[in-house]
């Protein structure tokens, strides 16, 4: 299946989960609003029965008023406009409450119009006995007898009251999460398949040269016994020049498998780092046909580092290597500085190549990864080179940065503990 397919699939699949999640949040948030109407409609009508049963009490009767208000969510007042009785009042919005399955928490005050405060006021709750509550109830700016009842608990009332739609929120969110670890486990596999496959491709480009040199070498060797000693030797050289670098990419190979499983091993001594980088440079020199030249601006002064003498000049020489094969081929120059700063040794190789962009940057120092160049394999390599580098700078309790920009070059920055 081709890139842009499983884009199109992974797109619709997010949208496809995200609608479900949207519909799931809608109709729970519709059933919530349904369980606090019917909530409402009942406190209404146990609070209207209590009122006209205060009023029956005193003698008196509802003439067909209005006199439930509520003010907020959870809490009511009722206007009873006659004296109240709290020992009354508090059987009877038990009582009422009951009826209705009302079997929340609940606290009530009453109003004192001669005093102009709420005078009198209690926590019922249906697990304990009734303590007084040292809470005070919000007084309601009417002139008139009434009083207020404030449920506390109400949304965790309502919400235990909706378990079946909970559980199948919860079972929507695994679904969710599930999903997301899977898209992205697909994603990972997918890019770890396609730089796997350009490892492939790149290491069949790298072994083709020297295995179709070797064999055309030996076949004039096989067929013309009669070679003259001078071409007898060329011969000789080239196979054993080419020979020696399939041994060289398949050590490479071998040593960076054997890295990803163990800690690298370092023989320590201490390191002149301005020396090792001419050395380095020099031996890189004899490799390239035509070299780029390296300025150089060591001033790491008699610091030494306590490192790997062979580790090390693979590090030196792949960052200069790099510099090299990625040049842009116009007024192209490499600069290698040293310095000391505080505890550290400083080394820096600049470039002014084709760069890095952004997106690639922070993949450069996977293994078997490659800057993408399409079917173009212009640069020999196998992605396993910065890889290396990062691993072995780490093992010498270092750390390595790199910056780019496309088109302008890359500066790559070796930070390493000195020996004083």
């Amino acid at each position: 299946m081709g890139t842009s397919k499983i884009k199109l699939v992974i797109v619709l699949a997010a949208l496809s989960v995200l609608g479900v999640a949207v519909i799931q949040v809608f109709w729970f948030q519709k059933a919530f609003d349904l369980k606090e109407k019917e909530f409402s409609h009942n406190v209404h009508l146990a609070l209207q029965s209590v009122s006209e049963k205060i009023l029956r009490y005193n003698g008196h009767k509802n003439e067909g008023a209005q006199i439930v208000k509520q003010l907020s969510s959870n809490y009511y007042v009722v206007m009873v406009n006659d004296e109240i009785d709290a020992n009354i009042l508090e059987v009877l919005l038990k009582e009422d409450f009951g009826q209705r399955a009302l079997n929340t928490d609940f606290e009530y005050g009453i109003y004192d119009c001669v005093s102009d405060q709420m005078v009198y006021g209690n926590y019922i709750s249906w697990k304990q006995s009734a303590s007084t509550s040292e809470s005070i109830l919000p007084k309601w700016e009417q002139d008139n007898y009434y009083f207020g009842v404030y449920f506390p608990n109400k949304t965790g009332v309502l919400l235990g009251q909706m378990g079946i739609w909970i559980f199948s929120s919860l079972v929507l969110l695994l679904i969710v999460i599930f999903f997301s670890y899977t898209l992205f486990v697909i994603i990972k596999q997918r890019r770890l398949s396609e730089v796997h496959r350009d490892f492939v491709n790149n290491m069949t480009h790298e072994f083709k040269t020297p295995i179709s040199t070797i064999l055309i070498s030996s076949n004039v060797l096989k067929k013309d016994q009669a070679l003259p000693q001078d071409r007898l030797k060329k011969y000789s050289e080239i196979i054993h020049q080419e020979a020696k670098s399939l041994k060289d990419q398949v050590d490479r190979v071998l040593q960076m498998a054997r890295t990803g499983k163990e800690k690298i091993k370092l023989n320590h001594e201490l390191l002149d780092m301005d020396q090792l980088i001419k050395e380095s440079a020099e031996h890189l020199a004899i490799q390239h046909q035509n070299p780029i030249p390296i300025h150089y601006n060591l001033q790491s002064g008699n610091c030494k580092i306590n490192g790997d003498r062979m580790h090390m000049s693979n590090v030196i020489f792949n960052l200069l290597d790099n510099a090299m094969k990625y040049s842009n081929g116009k007024n192209t120059a490499i600069e290698v500085n040293t310095k000391f700063d505080s505890k550290y040794l400083i080394l820096e190789v600049i470039d002014n190549g084709v760069g890095i962009s952004r997106s690639n940057l922070s993949k450069v120092f996977n293994k078997f990864y490659r800057v993408p160049t399409g079917n173009i394999h212009n640069v020999k390599g196998f992605g396993l080179g910065l890889h290396y580098v990062k691993a072995v700078v780490q093992a010498h309790g270092g750390s390595i940065l790199v910056n780019s920009e496309l088109q302008k070059g890359s500066v790559f920055r070796i930070q390493m503990p000195t020996h004083l």
